[in-house]
């Protein structure tokens, strides 16, 4: 229901209406190292230094520096030679490359590629499939083909992958005892970031990367020290290749992709595969049950939508797909932040 205060002055609908405008600002800041030079400078800068620096116009760096003001990424103090920018904490921490926890890689996505592919959001509701013929000339009968279209936009989503196992990984490898499950399997577990937190936590198990050749050919150039023991990559398409047994599988946003029969078909020979007394920990956004949001959850089965073939979807209906496929013992553990975790046994 409407407050009286939003029918009078609908604040609310000026700040959707101006929510890509933010998001822009943000991923424009980031692309042009504003961060990155700030958090390297030893002094605040004035935007005249950091429009020299950077090779940009003077008065469009000014505006896109307030802007960061605005949005609470920069600081600014005015002293009598005019105004001189630096990072908020939240900046150093999340938006400057060098931090372990930059999510600068996860921006540069949203604003290279899913920026693009929702431009045509409506045409993705009238037709009900992704959006990447329209959006970049490709076809997507094979998702991941069109996914990881050149080597540069597989790079692009592995690094960003691993930016969101950065800040959500330790929670969903937390969230149950996952310590009698020595032997696991990570199936499309990409540049490895979720692997490297089960390690960590769970230094008895050992982790084998299922996925795509060319990513795991990637990974192991780019991302998992070839002195890491403890993780190991297995090369084939998990849909159409076998699956080795082992006492915990982990889907982490895997599910998401695709619809209710593909899941099945996937959990099944999961299931199959699995040893027994051993597991599959499932790791997404869940909705929920009664469709009121969270609006994260939402907002990424839209993207769902427009860029792959699945859906978002609640703890029940991921239960019944687990149970369907034979895993019985199911839990379901909310994390607080972006992913949750569902662990079911056979």
């Amino acid at each position: 229901m409407s407050s009286t205060q939003d029918l009078d002055y609908p604040q609310i609908l000026f700040q959707y209406n101006n929510g890509f405008l933010v998001s822009k600002i943000m991923f424009t800041a980031c692309e042009l190292g504003v961060f990155d030079l700030l958090l390297e400078s030893e002094e605040p800068l004035s935007s005249d230094a950091i429009a020299e620096r950077l090779g940009t116009s003077v008065s469009g760096m000014e505006r896109l520096l307030d802007a960061c003001v605005g949005l609470k990424l920069l600081e600014v103090k005015i002293k009598s030679e005019g105004a001189f920018y630096r990072n908020t904490e939240l900046s150093n921490l999340y938006l400057a490359k060098s931090s372990p926890k930059s999510q600068y890689h996860c921006l540069m996505y949203y604003s290279k590629t899913i920026y693009l592919c929702w431009h045509y959001l409506t045409d993705a509701v009238r037709d009900g499939k992704n959006q990447y013929e329209r959006a970049f000339g490709i076809s997507s009968k094979d998702l991941f083909g069109a996914l990881y279209r050149s080597e540069e936009e597989m790079i692009k989503f592995m690094y960003g992958l691993n930016a969101i196992w950065s800040i959500c990984g330790r929670d969903v490898i937390a969230a149950f005892d996952l310590s009698p499950f020595t032997i696991v399997y990570d199936l499309g577990g990409c540049a490895g970031g979720l692997a490297q937190e089960c390690i960590s936590l769970y230094p008895k198990s050992t982790v084998t990367i299922y996925d795509l050749p060319k990513v795991v050919q990637v990974a192991k150039e780019r991302f998992v020290p070839p002195d890491e023991r403890r993780i190991t990559f297995h090369e084939g398409d998990f849909f159409k290749d076998p699956i080795p047994e082992a006492d915990l599988y982990i889907l982490a946003r895997i599910l998401h992709d695709w619809e209710d029969d593909k899941c099945m078909q996937l959990l099944a020979k999961i299931h199959k595969a699995c040893k027994p007394g051993g597991g599959v920990l499932l790791v997404e956004t869940l909705l929920n049950e009664d469709k009121t949001g969270p609006l994260e959850a939402q907002l990424y089965s839209m993207n769902m939508l427009v860029q792959a073939e699945g859906k978002e979807r609640t703890p029940t209906e991921y239960s019944k797909l687990l149970a369907a496929a034979g895993f019985k013992e199911i839990q379901v553990k909310k994390t607080g932040k972006l992913y949750d975790a569902i662990l079911g046994r056979k």
